[in-house]
């Protein structure tokens, strides 16, 4: 989400790749990385996930992977010598790398789309008696449209009206916050568990496109500006509508603080309406530039990145402490060298003033300033984009903070991959969060 980051990133980007492919030899792998006995991870404390609503810190992890790399062994290899990162041009439109570049069909605008108007249309099922007697068939959507919404599935809602919850479920929109190069395909597993559970959801993405032009209160604030208009209009509607927040990664918790901060300038009591917040891989609450450039690699690299790989999966090296045997898994050359350009580009470009000052203000208030609802924190001590002590970090600042803070260490899976890895488990994190913090009213008292 930095500034102009097309034109800055692609050529030295593609061209280390490219480098890294065809000039690394045999040797390569022991110059890059320290020997066997300097590099060992430390043991994970649990072998189990670990989850409860009372936060034990653990001891703080030293640093995300990418710090292990040796930068010096790493220069020298010739094709990394030959890696020039250029000085970030802020505020100056770079062109897309498309070949349509020129054409307003690469970007997704709400605005211009039947998808906007059927979404409205959508919102006032709400106010019907009878919602399962109304259909709703979106257009064929392409890959990086903005938002969706996505309807209770019929079979979830009582068309009696009999039942509390499942008004309370039709009153209540869960805004889904992609990760940095999530399309609307990989949220929709997400939304499909909130919707046959009877709730509304909203799947929200960033075209990678939008993101690598970002300008400080450019396109990309705009397009959550549509967003929170949207929502804002919704709520609006009818007393009683709640919404609840999920997001992935640092991209989606950031861009939850940018909403925080429009409901604020919109209406101080949109913020209120807010029931619970789900952070899934997040935060780190710092403009950092190795989880920026982790974000970016794994986000260019998909399931080539190691980010990819939780724990005991490819081993590269395995070291037994007690009876049990900890894997660290390492980035391929091309992988090591693209994580060492992306820290240097991200080292100038997040110490520009307007990108540092804003991206201080939305974590600023993410830190101190959040709605006084639930929050549930779903890691991973094998994320490697987002050190588990991070996020550790943070939560017990929430609840120094008078928070009611919920977590749940997944121990081995990978970023934003927890749902596909251990689905009963995460399942089970959220029927017990939206249970306490949006139906808890509904259901009856236990005395």
């Amino acid at each position: 989400m930095m500034g102009s980051l097309s034109g800055i990133l692609q050529r030295p980007v593609l061209a280390a790749s490219a480098l890294a492919i065809t000039s690394v030899s045999a040797d390569c792998y022991d110059k890059l990385w320290p020997s066997k006995s300097s590099d060992v991870s430390s043991s994970l404390e649990q072998s189990s996930p670990s989850c409860s609503s009372t936060f034990r810190p653990l001891e703080e992890l030293n640093s995300l992977w990418v710090s292990k790399i040796s930068v010096s062994r790493l220069s020298q290899l010739s094709f990394v010598a030959g890696i020039r990162v250029p000085v970030p041009i802020v505020h100056i439109p770079i062109p897309s790398s498309n070949v349509n570049s020129h054409s307003n069909a690469n970007y997704s605008f709400v605005a211009s789309s039947p998808t906007l108007l059927n979404s409205y249309r959508s919102a006032d099922l709400a106010n019907s008696a009878k919602p399962a007697a109304y259909t709703y068939s979106a257009p064929a959507l392409p890959s990086d449209v903005l938002y969706r919404w996505h309807l209770p599935d019929h079979r979830a809602i009582d068309v009696s009206g009999e039942s509390d919850c499942s008004s309370a479920k039709s009153r209540t929109v869960v805004v889904l916050l992609g990760w940095l190069g999530a399309k609307q395909k990989h949220l929709k597993i997400y939304a499909d568990w909130y919707t046959m559970r009877g709730f509304h959801a909203i799947t929200f993405t960033f075209p990678m496109s939008e993101v690598l032009r970002y300008q400080v209160g450019g396109k990309v604030e705009h397009d959550v500006e549509l967003l929170v208009d949207h929502l804002a209009d919704w709520l609006e509607e009818e007393h009683g509508k709640n919404l609840v927040f999920h997001t992935f990664s640092n991209t989606g918790w950031l861009t939850y603080g940018v909403i925080l901060e429009k409901f604020q300038k919109k209406d101080v009591d949109l913020a209120d309406r807010i029931r619970g917040c789900v952070v899934d891989s997040a935060p780190v609450a710092v403009p950092d530039p190795q989880v920026f450039a982790s974000g970016f690699s794994a986000a260019f690299l998909k399931k080539n990145s190691v980010a990819t790989k939780g724990s005991g999966t490819e081993p590269k090296t395995g070291v037994t402490i007690g009876n049990r045997t900890t894997i660290e898994v390492k980035p391929g050359m091309a992988e090591a060298a693209l994580l060492l350009l992306l820290e240097k580009v991200f080292g100038l470009v997040l110490n520009h003033p307007s990108i540092n000052r804003r991206l201080s203000d939305v974590m600023r208030l993410l830190t101190s300033e959040q709605p006084r609802c639930p929050q549930l924190y779903i890691y991973s001590s094998a994320d490697k984009v987002i050190p588990a002590g991070s996020v550790e970090s943070f939560i017990e600042k929430q609840r120094r903070n008078g928070r009611e803070v919920r977590a749940c260490n997944f121990i081995s899976t990978p970023h934003v991959d927890h749902f596909r890895n251990q689905p009963e488990l995460y399942s089970s994190q959220l029927t017990q969060f939206m249970e306490d913090c949006v139906l808890r009213s509904c259901k009856p008292s236990s005395s």
